[in-house]
């Protein structure tokens, strides 16, 4: 059994990732009685050039954090360690730093909390020797095998609470408001906030949307005697026949992606320009990462921490905990990387919406 053990949060920040590395720590700690190290922002905090970054974790280091946002440890998306932006241009590979680093602190295993990428990450070590356990977390929720990431209730509730807010001013000024909430890939935010909301309109990346169907159903509304209208899209939302929209042009030197937005503001614009409705954009953008975890979070990410810290103490390496129904289960990395989980446009919750009127922009 390992008797040092790291722990890892990578990629964007989400609440819920204290609840995790509180849990690992205090498992670890009061079953197994194994040494529990913390390495600051992410694998990046072990390519460092003045040493390694990394901190001892105690009951006493993480009394009080459950109920805290983002992490203690710090996190970084910007790139991977076999990819590492390099001054100049391009990029190098500096896993075999990582390596030497965990050799050198006598780390015998890493549990990795990450999205989809941190996973993917992972699995890349695992290859080449290093000990890994995965805990998934994502406010996208975009992560195969396990029906939820922590992160994602709280990023819904965000986004909720916002359209119910925007719903009174919308009334008030028979304005159509445009939501833009987080969703790269995956539509799950949009999807389930703008149907707790109440939205009239939902774009999401796996759905193309066509501008003069989303105006269609926004003329029909208001022909109908409805005042206003709410519009909810996903951040990756794409009009058919175009790509995504982006901040700025080209990946800049100091991250691999590019960074999306705009989308909102361009619906907003195409639908006052098509019909005359006074409309109005919202970007959530990062405050559905922030803040304290919802209670059901820490509970999930309590229940993946103490998971994760028996899998270690069992030699279990390259597995990742999950949630199936209401159980905790645990599955290979590879099978939660294979592809990323995205809302089928015929899936129960996309009928259901249909069913309530909501217009997907088909």
């Amino acid at each position: 059994m390992a008797r040092r053990v790291a722990v890892s949060t990578g990629g964007g920040d989400c609440p819920g990732l204290n609840a995790v590395i509180r849990a690992v720590t205090v498992t670890l700690i009061r079953d197994y009685g194994i040494d529990v190290f913390g390495i600051e922002t992410g694998f990046d905090g072990l390519l460092g050039r003045g040493g390694a970054r990394v901190r001892p974790l105690t009951e006493e280091s993480v009394r009080g954090i459950l109920p805290e946002g983002g992490t203690i440890l710090g996190t970084s998306n910007r790139g991977s360690p076999f990819a590492m932006p390099r001054e100049g241009g391009g990029t190098v590979d500096r896993s075999a730093e990582i390596i030497d680093r965990l050799h050198e602190l006598e780390i015998e295993t890493v549990v990795s909390i990450g999205g989809d990428g941190s996973m993917k990450i992972a699995a890349q070590l695992l290859d080449l020797g290093v000990n890994l356990i995965g805990v998934p977390k994502t406010i996208d929720n975009d992560l195969l095998v396990t029906d939820v990431t922590f992160g994602f209730d709280s990023a819904l509730q965000v986004a909720t609470e916002a359209i119910d807010r925007l719903h009174s001013t919308a009334d008030s000024h028979h304005r159509v408001m445009i939501v833009e909430v987080m969703g790269r890939d995956a539509g799950w935010i949009a999807l389930h906030a703008g149907i707790a909301g109440g939205a009239d309109v939902i774009l999401i990346p796996e759905m193309p949307y066509d501008i003069r169907a989303v105006v269609s159903s926004l003329v029909k509304r208001a022909r109908s005697g409805k005042k206003s209208s709410i519009v909810v899209v996903a951040e990756g939302a794409v009009e058919a026949g175009k790509g995504a929209m982006y901040l700025d042009d080209r990946a800049s030197t100091h991250t691999i992606a590019r960074r999306l937005g705009g989308v909102g503001t361009k619906v907003a614009e195409d639908i006052a320009e098509a019909c005359g409705a006074d409309t109005r954009a919202t970007v959530l953008g990062h405050v559905q990462r922030g803040g304290s975890p919802s209670p059901f979070d820490r509970v999930l990410g309590t229940r993946f921490g103490c998971a994760a810290a028996h899998l270690v103490a069992k030699g279990a390496h390259g597995r990742m905990v999950a949630l199936r129904g209401a159980d905790i289960i645990d599955c290979a990395i590879a099978d939660a990387i294979r592809e990323p989980k995205l809302v089928s446009p015929n899936g129960e919750l996309v009928t259901a919406a249909r069913s309530l009127g909501v217009s997907f922009g088909d």
